[in-house]
């Protein structure tokens, strides 16, 4: 049996569904286990935040509190490609053991459906990138 933090931790995906390593890092004791914290209940609390944020100051603090409290690292940046759409924005989780496959798709598909509604965070996305000349 695995050792169990102590506090309530994501359930295990199905058996081939997902490679997260979410048992070797309950099994390593120097593992960083606070992604764990995040249950398929706070995600989609998480989800429900991120498409209701309106501002780029908003998104980058949502980011740096994923950051703390989950150690996931948010990258958010014009693609390599013209920047055309929302599409051309490079959206990434980095690689980090027991972020579910799921998580990793979810988290940047929130974020576009926020930039879709909200076209000022990406200009000003564009902008703190130094693409619009500012």
């Amino acid at each position: 049996m695995l050792p169990q933090p102590p506090f309530p931790i994501r359930k295990e995906c199905p058996p081939g569904a997902c490679v997260c390593g979410r048992d070797d890092l309950l099994n390593d004791p120097q593992g960083d286990v606070r992604i764990l914290r995040m249950t398929r209940e706070e995600e989609k609390r998480l989800i429900e935040r991120i498409e209701s944020i309106t501002s780029y100051e908003e998104l980058k603090r949502i980011g740096s509190r994923m950051y703390e409290q989950l150690g996931i690292v948010l990258q958010i940046a014009p693609g390599s490609r013209e920047v055309r759409t929302v599409r051309g924005i490079s959206i990434r989780l980095a690689e980090q053991p027991g972020l579910c496959r799921k998580t990793r798709q979810n988290v940047p598909a929130a974020i576009r459906r926020c930039l879709e509604k909200n076209p000022d965070i990406v200009y000003a996305i564009l902008n703190a990138h130094d693409l619009l000349g500012g």
